[in-house]
């Protein structure tokens, strides 16, 4: 395969090809596109400005704007009552073009968790999760069509990369699922969507520029976002060393996931490719290091697979490269292997998760063994593959 050429900051991929052993795996779909319609999360605030001229309207007409989507979730312009009649049409058009229509929503665990398949401008097909639980409401978004990453035993990493999602795709599965939430669509009535990951189709270090923007309008206080605190906010990656380190330079207190899965590099190379490119040294230092600046713990995500790296020297092999910092830095959370269609990895025995818990408890690491929702309707963590069904 032919090294990729690295698309511009706001629609660039992971440049993995550039030097080292990995490379990202493509979608044969994968082609330079032409970009989304610019939305109004997309601009920044003099670009809404200038578009709000175009159209014959003063500046204030943008705040107005920013607080119908931001504030109460809504783009439907036709009904902004404070709005000019006669230019709601063009408006709606000129801000909030159409970015993700729904394909097909399923339903599991009694009505408290709703996946969603989304279909974008150009036909690509992704996959949001909500999730009900009962003191909060957690959001799983993507950030790419597909994944280069190329994990063997995830769903969405053998779909390989077709492109990077714009802010305005984001954020849209952010808002569509807040006013879900307010409109009491979800079983346990009328709520609020308090928690967002960045746990789905994609690698976010990989979309980093257009994940970063949604970041930062979804933690900004209505008109500039949805008021979602960042601490509320988890960004996930294999291991992209690059955006682990400009992500602690950000300064915004959002947990870091590391999706580790092996604590020894022979094994990571196996099941995470990028570790080839970026090793679990250098992983674990960037994540600690983003402990020592943010002073949030880091989330080290582990799946459990039966024989493969659920037994006891994996464990104790685990404890000891996290205890080598000398401090309570992270906290694991082991997940059993979510069954993929096809795949030779399974879920571990519940002996072996017992004991891998155990065994860290018994070090000192604090680990939680973590929720598996929306495992039926292949919603769960590793399943998103975006298929219509």
């Amino acid at each position: 395969m032919t090294t990729p050429e690295i698309d511009t900051p706001e629609t660039g991929i992971t440049p993995g090809g550039t030097s080292g052993a990995f490379r990202d795996v493509l979608s044969k779909d994968h082609a330079r596109r032409g970009k989304p319609p610019l939305h109004f999360v997309d601009m920044t605030p003099a670009q809404r400005i200038e578009k709000a001229a175009e159209l014959g309207l003063p500046k204030f007409r943008v705040k107005q704007l920013a607080n119908h989507y931001f504030g109460h979730f809504d783009v439907n312009a036709a009904e902004f009552t404070d709005f000019p009649a006669a230019k709601r049409d063009e408006a709606a058009a000129a801000f909030f073009p159409q970015l993700i229509t729904e394909v097909t929503r399923q339903v599991a665990d009694e009505g408290t968790t709703i996946k969603t398949l989304w279909k974008l401008f150009d036909g690509s097909l992704i996959e949001s999760v909500l999730m009900r639980y009962p003191t909060r409401a957690t959001l799983c978004i993507s950030s790419q069509v597909g994944c280069g990453m190329g994990c063997p035993f995830c769903a969405t990493g053998k779909l390989g990369l077709t492109r990077n999602m714009s802010t305005g795709e984001i954020v849209e599965q952010v808002r569509v699922a807040a006013k879900m939430m307010r409109d009491g669509e979800v079983a346990g009535g009328e709520g609020r969507l308090s928690n967002i990951v960045f746990m789905g189709m994609g690698e976010p270090m990989g979309n980093y520029n257009s994940v970063l923007s949604a970041v930062r309008q979804i933690s900004a206080m209505p008109p500039e976002g949805f008021g979602i605190s960042a601490r509320n906010i988890t960004v996930s990656t294999v291991g992209v060393v690059p955006g682990i380190k400009k992500l602690t330079a950000e300064g915004i207190p959002v947990r870091l996931a590391v999706s580790l899965h092996a604590p020894s590099d022979e094994l990571r190379d196996e099941l995470v490719p990028m570790n080839k490119r970026f090793n679990t040294t250098q992983v674990l230092d960037a994540a600690h290091d983003y402990w020592l600046a943010s002073k949030r713990r880091v989330s080290i995500e582990y799946a459990l697979m039966r024989g493969i790296n659920d037994q006891a020297e994996h464990a104790q092999l685990l404890a000891k490269r996290l205890n080598h910092y000398g401090d309570n830095w992270a906290h694991v959370n082991p997940i059993l292997l979510n069954p993929i269609e096809g795949s030779k990895w399974t879920a571990s025995k519940p002996e072996d998760e017992k004991q891998f818990l155990e065994i860290l408890h018994r070090a000192g690491i604090t680990a939680t063994l973590r929720d598996t929702r929306g495992q039926d309707i292949d919603g769960a963590c590793g399943q998103l593959a975006a298929k219509e069904r």
